[in-house]
């Protein structure tokens, strides 16, 4: 979320210029629906055929979202959106210069085009150049498309009520001044580092935090624009005007619901709760006017009021996938735009089919159909989205600059510490034992001088120990997270960028001045414990290579004859309660083996859990290497008994600890 006190409106001129341009954009979704009426009569066409206008324009936005990353990584954002204006100028005002539907549909097709290479890039160039954090950023977006959307309807009634060209021409004009303050305004945006591919937002759907949410949007869409399409129709005998005058209060309810009413109910009820709400709303509107598709009255009401649902959805949706998604934003916002839009484009397109071959309102039933499938496609991502949900209360957020590709990290915390050089070799042994790649992570601290790297220094730092880790072959990477207000709330960004990234463990340092640090001020390592649901190792400072440890190798559970004491016992399962045939290494804080077992025969395992107490993390790997090793945290030198769930099923998630038994009086 943004920081307190913060203005989503208070932007640099660059920001207000693409926000423009962005109103502009989305007014050409509602621009068409005051003049349906007016064209299907002036130019011969069935209510099918010109909903072939949204259809050629949204599924050739949705099949070219797949290619906006692609350009954007080779030319730059700045001419990616200007060439996505150019070409929605030039192909506006040819639909207005259009003489058949045909030719008009064919024209919407290019100007499809040009939208998406405009509107992908757009949403990434004002979350990245906006001020007042992501949510602020996504709420600047979700006003564009709110205030486009309601004038939409209003500029097409009154230019509707003119001629049906003028609509077209309108944009048009709009389009280039646009296209001029863009130019003038926003600076030139340097070629992306990583280029993207043509198939990488493809391919970013095969995460299912990413292909669910956009699922669900691809049946929220289908009900948008089943109702955008078709409800014209059912008004009675309303002119442009009036059907303009209905669509902007619509539009005003979308501005206003997604700007002001999204921040609030997410606040009061959270994420999870209010789109499950708005969806199963949205789903009885479609039912209401389907039941009273003949009554005009109803359905304009029907239509005004889902003003309200769509603009809820359309902020706390996109904040949502923007938030999951593991992959870089260009990327998400491509995979995730063209599994909405495509929805959009099909959904006018086949309502008109099922029109003439059924019943006038059967688009309507279809289409209520879809939206409440979408809630239980989006019930099955319900982990996921709480995991969107408690990040945006954090006020964290997720650079473009991490990989995609990184799966599974163990994270460790960079700070100025003194024995910052000995958590971060502790990390990598950490990461070696476990096979895992390494995420150095540094979170700057305004309100605590002194205590953190310099804000601008971060970056040098963390690149040149990225550098030193890579050539002794780790994968590592780097990240440096926007700053928080307090040693706490370090902590907490910590803890839920580990869920996001859904690390390992996480590894940071004890607290600057000793043990008795965390007791005087508010700690980092507080906020950590309290918030991480992972594997959490504290490095004290002077951690060395310990000696007399042991060498790893100790005997099968059915082969030992006198297990040392004490030991750590328990067993290896698989989501069915199954023996599995695993490996266990236990390792000390500082990332050193202190033994290492395998499973007998019943899932049973023991290991020696080290001559010393302190912090360690048990790591358990099946031999069939089939599944992710399960990391948990125990403590040394202390007998207890673990019984560890292996996860078998390929499926990415934490190892989880399915019983923890004290022994001798000791919380383990």
């Amino acid at each position: 979320m943004q920081a307190a006190g913060a203005s989503p409106f208070r932007q640099p001129k660059a920001v207000w210029a693409v926000a423009f341009a962005c109103v502009i954009s989305f007014m050409g979704i509602g621009l068409v629906d005051p003049i349906l009426p007016a064209l299907a009569q002036q130019l011969s066409a069935t209510p099918a055929q010109v909903s072939l206008l949204f259809t050629s324009y949204l599924l050739i936005t949705a099949v070219a979202m797949l290619v906006t990353g692609w350009v954007s990584s080779r030319i730059g954002a700045k001419a990616t959106l200007i060439g996505g204006l150019t070409i929605i100028v030039v192909f506006a005002a040819l639909a207005g210069l259009s003489g058949s539907i045909g030719e008009i549909v064919g024209f919407r097709a290019g100007w499809g085009l040009g939208n998406a290479l405009f509107i992908a890039t757009s949403l990434a160039v004002i979350v990245a150049s906006a001020s007042g954090g992501f949510a602020g950023a996504i709420i600047l977006y979700e006003t564009a498309l709110g205030v486009g959307i309601a004038l939409g309807p209003l500029v097409g009634g009154l230019l509707g009520s003119v001629s049906w060209r003028a609509p077209f021409f309108g944009v048009a004009v709009l389009m280039a001044i646009a296209l001029v303050a863009t130019l003038v305004l926003l600076d030139r945006t340097p070629k992306p580092a990583e280029k993207i591919g043509l198939l990488d937002p493809i391919k970013a759907l095969r995460h299912r935090s990413l292909a669910t949410i956009a699922v669900t949007a691809f049946a929220y869409n289908w009900g948008f624009f089943t109702l955008l399409a078709y409800s014209p129709y059912s008004m009675g005998d309303l002119g442009p005007l009036g059907l303009g005058g209905v669509f902007t209060a619509w539009g005003v309810l979308v501005a206003l619901f997604a700007v002001f009413g999204a921040p609030a109910l997410e606040r009061r009820f959270g994420t999870v709760r209010v789109l499950y709400f708005v969806l199963g709303l949205l789903a009885l509107d479609l039912l209401v006017i389907a039941i009273w598709q003949t009554t005009p009255a109803v359905v304009i009401g029907a239509v005004i009021v889902a003003g309200a649902m769509i603009g809820l959805n359309n902020t706390l949706v996109t904040q949502a996938v923007m938030s999951v998604a593991p992959v870089p934003r260009p990327v998400a916002s491509a995979s995730y735009s063209f599994v909405r839009f495509l929805g959009g484009g099909l959904a006018p397109w086949v309502s008109g089919l099922i029109a003439e071959a059924f019943l006038p309102n059967t688009p309507f039933w279809v289409a209520a159909i879809v939206v409440a499938l979408g809630v239980l496609v989006l019930s099955t991502a319900h982990r996921l989205l709480r995991r969107a949900e408690t990040s945006s209360e954090s006020g964290d957020d997720v650079p473009d600059e991490v990989p995609g590709v990184l799966e599974r990290p163990v994270l460790v915390a960079v700070d100025d510490a003194p024995h910052t050089d000995e958590v971060v070799a502790a990390a990598a042994r950490l990461a070696r034992t476990v096979d895992a790649p390494l995420l150095l992570v540094h979170v700057p601290e305004d309100a605590v001088a002194g205590d953190a790297l310099p804000v601008g220094d971060d970056r040098g730092v963390l690149t040149g120990r990225v550098a030193e880790l890579t050539a002794a072959g780790l994968t590592a990477v780097a990240e440096s997270l926007p700053p928080v207000g307090s040693h706490d709330a370090v902590g907490i960004a910590l803890a839920d960028l580990a869920r996001r990234r859904d690390a390992r463990a996480v590894v940071v340092g004890s607290p600057h001045g000793g043990p008795l640090a965390a007791l005087a001020r508010p700690s980092a390592d507080r906020g950590l414990w309290e918030r991480a649901d992972r594997p959490v190792i504290v490095i004290p400072a002077g951690m060395s290579a310990r000696s007399g440890v042991s060498d790893g190798t100790t005997l099968p559970s059915d082969e030992r004859t006198e297990p040392p004491t004490p030991e750590l016992t328990g067993h290896v399962v698989d989501h069915t309660g199954r023996p599995v045939d695993a490996v266990l290494t236990l390792v000390d804080g500082g990332g050193h083996q202190v033994a290492r077992t395998t499973t007998g025969p019943d899932g049973a395992y023991r290991i020696a859990a080290g001559p010393d107490a302190g912090s360690g993390l048990l790591v358990v790997r099946g031999r069939d290497g089939g599944s992710a090793p399960a990391v948990v945290s125990v403590v040394l030198g202390v007998p207890a008994t673990h019984d560890v769930e292996l996860d078998t099923d390929g499926a990415r998630r934490p190892g989880a600890t399915r019983r923890t038994v004290p022994v001798n009086g000791k919380a383990v």
